[in-house]
């Protein structure tokens, strides 16, 4: 029976991992090993590891990494101490592939520890590019100490290629976030209301925003520009979700609880919503706000406008629904805003594409853990592209 470890350090990671978890538990031929991590088990970010519970799912390791600071130091500490809980961890459960996704300092610290154990690691959302945060720099050097990948798009996996993997490792399989749009019977308007107490009445807006990590002291004047545009716009009620434990994200969560006190009326905070809630918001939202993923890769499914904010995300592929606001100034996001929840705009979406896949990314993955060759994939060769082809 080949073991599979899982990890996972964030509630939004977790959702996009949630099919490949399940299918992996049910599956007689794999026995999965679920590692949790990071934001999951802070009380900071409510404590997410009770949605894991709830879902059931057999953990088998938590390993503690995340230091109460947003501080450089605070975050280069808690990879240190990551690598050092992620050796005890494949010590113990000795897995034959550990699957991770994405470009986070906690997944930097789990493959870095694995990389003495030989232990093959399969790397979902490589090649992809956030110029504006220090995960850029975490995820190519996550490529390069995985043995397996799985981009969402071919121009990253083509990426990946170029960076030296061998093209036989490389599955573009789409995103996995996009399967449970596909499998999770989302809630109606009127239910979704009655969960998160929201009006009926007005128009909805989702606002995301994470710390933009390398660049120093930009946050606060941002976060600012951007609840200055928000005071402005007139009848939509904002729905704001707590940014990630990254540097500089403890002055964005005190910018939102500040709008947020101060207009009770017309907004709400949720420190986490689940997948399924999230979702169903997405589903039902007039737009969305910010600078996360999710504006990119899953919004265009639901033809949802979004405005996207500074550079976190430039490199990214994304579609029309998108309108960037690269300079973060408040009559500049507010023009954005207009211009997105404009009838024209949201008519010009009806025929939209989703570049990102067709929500079958888990089954892709599951199949692919189950049936590769593993003897030997942990000696790693860089594969030279052919003169012609660069």
């Amino acid at each position: 029976m080949r073991k599979i470890a899982v990890i996972t350090g964030t509630r939004a990671e977790y959702g996009l991992l949630y099919w490949i978890i399940k299918g992996t538990h049910e599956d007689p031929s794999l026995k999965l090993q679920l590692i949790v991590t990071g934001m999951h088990l802070s009380p900071e970010f409510g404590m997410t590891v009770k949605e894991i519970e709830k879902d059931k799912f057999p953990i088998a390791e938590k390993v503690e990494m995340l230091l109460s600071s947003d501080t450089e130091t605070a975050i280069a500490a808690s990879m240190g101490l990551g690598m050092i809980g992620f050796a005890k961890a494949y010590e113990r459960l000795k897995p034959d592939v550990i699957v991770v996704l994405g470009d986070r300092f906690e997944i930097l610290s789990a493959v870095a520890a694995a990389v003495p154990f030989r232990i093959p690691v399969a790397h979902i959302h490589g090649g992809e590019s956030t110029e504006g945060a220090m995960d850029e720099l975490f995820r190519h050097a996550i490529t390069k100490m995985s043995h397996i990948h799985f981009p969402a798009a071919k121009l990253y996996a083509d990426r990946i290629i170029q960076m030296g993997e061998s093209p036989e490792n490389v599955f573009c399989t789409g995103a996995p976030g996009l399967d449970s749009i596909n499998k999770l019977k989302l809630l109606s308007k009127e239910r979704l209301s009655k969960v998160l107490g929201f009006p009926l009445d007005k128009k909805i807006g989702v606002v995301t925003y994470h710390p933009v990590t390398l660049e120093n002291n930009t946050a606060e004047f941002q976060v600012s520009e951007l609840m200055k545009a928000l005071q402005e716009v007139k009848g939509i009620y904002w729905i704001f979700t707590m940014p990630n434990a990254d540097t500089g994200g403890r002055v964005i969560a005190e910018k939102i609880n500040d709008f947020v006190r101060d207009n009770p009326d017309r907004s709400k905070v949720f420190v986490s919503l689940g997948q399924l809630r999230y979702l169903s918001l997405l589903k039902w939202a007039d737009i969305m706000v910010g600078n996360s993923s999710s504006g990119i890769v899953e919004a265009p499914s639901f033809k949802l406008p979004a405005v996207n904010i500074g550079d976190r995300q430039k490199g990214r592929i994304r579609v029309n629904n998108v309108i960037d606001v690269p300079n973060a100034e408040k009559e500049k996001i507010k023009n954005a805003i207009d211009q997105a929840i404009s009838k024209k705009f949201r008519d010009s979406l009806k025929t939209l594409v989703n570049s990102y896949g067709d929500g079958n990314a888990s089954e892709k993955i599951i199949k692919v853990l189950k049936t590769i060759l593993l003897t030997g994939i942990a000696k790693k060769w860089f594969y030279e592209l052919k003169k012609g082809k660069e």
